[in-house]
């Protein structure tokens, strides 16, 4: 059988009295195909171009928030450029009609009409035709949500208030927020200072003489702390009751030992502020649910400085014995540590079953940490005239002492447990894991009454080794800076941790040793101040990087993975030794920076502080959901003592702080 016959070629006939339709011809070709679509295509195809038309509302509806928020911003900014060139405009028909030859005043202006004087007068302003990028430097913030601002941000309840009473003793409130230490006064009628800071002035109709200035009443920094705190410990007790650590955010709690870590380390700060009610219902919780017998590991650097220290501060402060029977139960449990070959502890400690161990990738400890719980142990010994105590953290110092692989007094960050020798040679910092060695060397040799000439020779030749071998200058500001030393080369960055030393120099030239150790002290307290004055949130890294070489006009720059801020101490400490000893008041106006800037970008209205993951970024600074128990145990401390007057709250001649800012005494010279 043959196939049909093929043709080669395609006939097309048009008629002459029909026009070709192609609009007609398109449509039923698209209906067509649109027929020979399956049901399931079909229903497809129908369902995004509904998702689509959805998600064009909803991005629609969000673009209109953010231009209504643009324009409100560009208002808000507008009027703050016209009212830092002191220009108010006064609203049409509110300038008051006075007698001839009267010279107005504020005192002659009519009560009703005073207010709206004070109101300004702001101009509508057209849409800005592009988004203008947001201003780098730090400056107060707007009270309503911007489009941008996190929800945590948001104020889920009433503002705390402070109040306060005025000269004729009415009640007068300031507002606390989370967006700034001290938002506003109410003060009636009373003028607002200028955006500037300065005293406002209201002129007369000529606008040239008879100013009468306003002043406003100065903050009560003391309270503002007291207020902090309460904010704080609100959040803990609310969400975090008992446990270690608050997470303000997701009102959760979080554990590491399980042992109540916040409270204990607080206890002490709610005594020195004169907390009454708080410190009462803590220590109901100290007597009634606080016990040791877990079985859980515990690393026995931090259950010192914090526990230990923090029980017997408190039991000092207070006088009662129950914190100094908590502190003997915890000392007893922590001594299997130094059951090793070499007498150097390990970093865990089982405190149920009393056994210790390392960690589990090393046989090493870091030399802070087997350096650091000196001042405790020794104190629990005094009290208890139980030796074991001071006798295993001296055999400690001992080894340390007599130890080779010190570069000029400075230590490496790792010592073995088993051979009790330096390991890792080669680095030598004055941060993490080596940085409260050189913190107790001074403070132990005061603690004892200026005796142990060993101690004091080590301090001594670590602050020689320092200047040798770690201390640069930055360019262009020339600020002095300590760096670290890897195999002999200068790295220059710079730990959050160092910032202790600034307070600790002072404290060593207070007591008799080189005065060039203030001189450096003072250069250490300004570039620690600039790690925070540069960046946009007012909150320094947890690490800063420092310029040698002018390359883009910056002394600091700042890595990625180093722009979180764990609410640290170091500074605000340095601040308040500093201002003890030269009561230089501009000491105290940083550490108010440092407060405003915590109230401003890691409080959380509900309750607690927050650690931040981007000091950089002041528009979304990244909040980590952790509020850190030496938040309340170390830096609203020494933030309170720096604006306290009382200079015998807690004499620098009479006590020494622990390393997490728990006050021990120096002992008697019978001791």
């Amino acid at each position: 059988m043959y196939s049909p016959q093929r043709k080669d070629f395609v006939s097309l006939t048009l008629g002459d009295q029909h026009s070709y339709t192609n609009g007609k011809h398109r449509r039923q070709s698209c209906w067509r195909k649109w027929k020979q679509l399956s049901r399931l295509q079909r229903s497809l195809i129908l369902f995004l171009l509904a998702f689509l038309f959805i998600c064009g509302i909803l991005s629609y509806s969000s673009l209109a928030e953010q231009w209504r928020g643009l324009s409100d911003r560009s208002l808000k900014e507008d009027w703050v450029e016209i009212d830092n060139r002191g220009l108010r405009p006064i609203p049409p028909g509110l300038i008051p009609k006075l007698p001839p030859g009267v010279v107005p005043g504020v005192q002659d202006v009519p009560p009703e009409v005073l207010p709206e004087l004070q109101r300004p007068s702001i101009p509508i302003l057209p849409k800005p035709p592009a988004m203008r990028k947001p201003p780098s430097k730090r400056g107060p913030p707007a009270l309503q949500k911007r489009g941008n601002v996190s929800d945590w941000q948001e104020k889920d309840g009433e503002e705390p208030v402070i109040k306060r009473e005025d000269e004729e003793g009415k009640e007068a409130k300031t507002v606390i927020s989370w967006r700034g230490a001290m938002i506003e006064a109410e003060q009636g009628t009373e003028l607002q200072s200028t955006a500037h800071g300065k005293v406002g002035t209201v002129a007369n109709a000529e606008g040239a003489a008879n100013l009468k200035p306003v002043t406003e009443k100065p903050v009560d920094r003391v309270e503002a702390v007291r207020e902090a705190f309460r904010h704080a410990w609100k959040g803990y007790k609310a969400f975090a009751w008992g446990h270690d650590e608050l997470k303000p955010i997701s009102k959760t709690h979080g554990e590491w030992f399980g042992l109540g870590l916040t409270l204990i380390d607080a206890l002490d700060t709610m005594w020195i502020l004169g907390l009454k009610e708080e410190f009462a219902e803590a220590r109901k919780w100290a007597e009634t649910e606080l016990s040791f017998s877990k079985n859980v590991d515990v690393n026995l650097f931090e259950s010192t400085i914090r526990i230990l220290g923090g029980l017997l501060s408190t039991y000092h402060l207070s006088g009662d014995t129950l914190f100094l029977d908590k502190a003997k139960d915890i000392g007893f449990r922590l001594m299997p540590a130094f059951k090793t070959p070499s007498k150097i502890p390990y970093s865990d400690v089982n405190i149920g079953k009393g056994t210790a161990h390392p960690p589990r990738w090393t046989t090493d400890s870091t030399v802070a940490e087997v350096t650091s719980i000196q001042l405790e142990f020794r104190e629990l010994s005094r009290l208890t005239q139980d030796p074991q105590y001071q006798n295993a953290v001296e055999e400690v110092t001992r080894q340390v002492h007599r130890l080779e692989g010190k570069r000029d007094g400075l230590v490496p960050m790792f010592i073995n447990t088993n051979s009790g020798k330096f390991t890792r040679r080669g680095a030598f910092t004055l941060g993490a894991r080596a940085d409260s060695y050189y913190e107790y060397l001074l403070k132990q040799w005061l603690q004892g009454g200026k005796k142990e000439t060993e101690l004091l020779e080590d301090y001594l030749q670590a602050i020689e080794g320092v200047k040798k071998n770690l201390l640069r200058q930055t360019s262009p500001s020339k600020l002095t800076f300590v760096g670290e030393l890897s195999n002999g080369r200068l790295n220059p960055k710079m730990d959050h941790l160092v910032c202790f030393l600034p307070g600790t120099l002072a404290l060593g030239a207070h007591n008799g040793l080189p005065a060039d150790h203030m001189d450096l002290a003072l250069q250490l307290m300004e570039t620690c101040h600039q790690m925070y004055a540069q960046m946009e949130t007012g909150l320094s890294p947890e690490i800063a990087h420092f310029n040698l070489q002018n390359h883009n006009e910056r002394d600091i720059d700042v890595k990625p993975a180093d722009r979180h801020n764990l609410l640290r101490p170091e500074t605000v400490e340095s601040l308040f030794y500093m201002y003890r000893f030269t009561k230089d008041s501009k000491y105290r106006d940083w550490g108010w920076d440092i407060l405003q800037s915590f109230n401003k970008h890691t409080r959380v209205p509900s309750g607690g502080y927050t650690s931040i993951g981007n000091v950089r970024d002041p528009l979304n600074p990244a909040p980590r959901d952790k509020m850190e128990s030496f938040f309340l145990g170390e830096t609203l401390k020494y933030l309170f003592l720096l604006f306290s007057d009382d200079n015998e709250l807690l004499s620098l001649d009479k006590y020494v702080f622990n390393t997490e800012a728990h006050p021990l005494p120096i002992w008697p010279t019978a001791s």
